[in-house]
């Protein structure tokens, strides 16, 4: 991958679990992109990929609505949407009583310019980063209890630049591969496989992210090899993923910091995989 493709580095406006900036630099080094004019995300996420690596354009995908709605408010009326979400971090909006108010309203509203603030709101007040919705699709992560929540406006601003070159949706995986052409490089961040049964956090926008979800996106980049279409995958390095990416062009490991746990004491690294389909 060309160096110049690296930007200066850049931080999402959303805490994210699981977020890749850490490991931008390996995810460059790994992703062929000599050549290529767009970068395609069928899991964008919070946007730190994206926003750290230059491309003419970019195709952004989710299943989360909420999250697309947001970046395409960002994209479309930053500049007013950033002014009333900062409004959401002054005064007394900082205490458990205001956050479930405002959690609850999320939950009961159908107004995507109204939910998207709740959505920042959330997601800088809300319990280490996470996005979790119940079977029903409500929002529940419980307060996170920060003394001084930050307000990302430079980020925002700084989002809505790049935004500029994506297109944004909501959609399964299978719709960004559809999509797809010869100048395109496809980067997939899927919700991690678990490392055992009982730690599975994939509930996800109302649904979990099943073993058959994650051996349908390895159909998806074997499929699209032909199109000389290279796609690159992340997961944790289990004894799942092992056999899952056996088949991939290339395998590399990597340590990388884990902080998801609850358990101050038990967060540290773990292996992680990424698995090249080379186009």
């Amino acid at each position: 991958m060309e160096s110049s493709r690296l930007l200066t580095s850049r931080k999402s406006p959303l805490k994210w679990a699981g977020g890749k900036k850490r490991i931008v630099e390996k995810i460059k080094a790994n992703l062929p992109s000599s050549g290529k004019k767009r970068l395609i995300e069928p899991f964008v996420g919070g946007g730190s990929v994206f926003l750290n690596l230059d491309f003419e354009e970019y195709l952004l995908i989710d299943t989360n609505k909420d999250l697309i709605n947001l970046f395409n408010i960002i994209k479309n009326d930053s500049e007013r949407f950033i002014k009333e979400a900062e409004g959401f971090f002054i005064g007394n909006y900082n205490e458990s009583c205001h956050y479930y108010d405002i959690r609850y309203q999320f939950n009961e509203s159908n107004d995507p310019y109204e939910k998207s603030l709740f959505f920042v709101y959330l997601n800088r007040h809300g319990y280490n980063g996470l996005c979790r919705y119940n079977q029903k699709g409500s929002f529940n992560v419980p307060f996170g209890r920060y003394k001084h929540p930050y307000f990302p406006k430079n980020e925002f601003l700084e989002f809505a630049k790049v935004a500029q070159k994506a297109t944004f949706f909501c959609g399964d995986f299978t719709q960004a591969f559809d999509k797809a052409n010869e100048n395109d490089v496809v980067y997939c961040d899927p919700p991690y496989s678990p490392i055992n049964l009982t730690s599975n956090f994939t509930a996800y926008a109302g649904k979990s992210f099943t073993d058959d979800d994650q051996r349908r996106l390895v159909v998806c980049a074997e499929a699209v090899k032909c199109q000389r279409i290279s796609t690159l995958i992340s997961n944790r390095y289990t004894d799942f993923t092992k056999v899952l990416y056996k088949n991939a062009d290339k395998v590399s490991l990597l340590s990388v910091q884990r902080n998801i746990s609850c358990k101050g004491s038990v967060r540290g690294k773990s292996k992680e995989v990424m698995a090249l389909y080379s186009g």
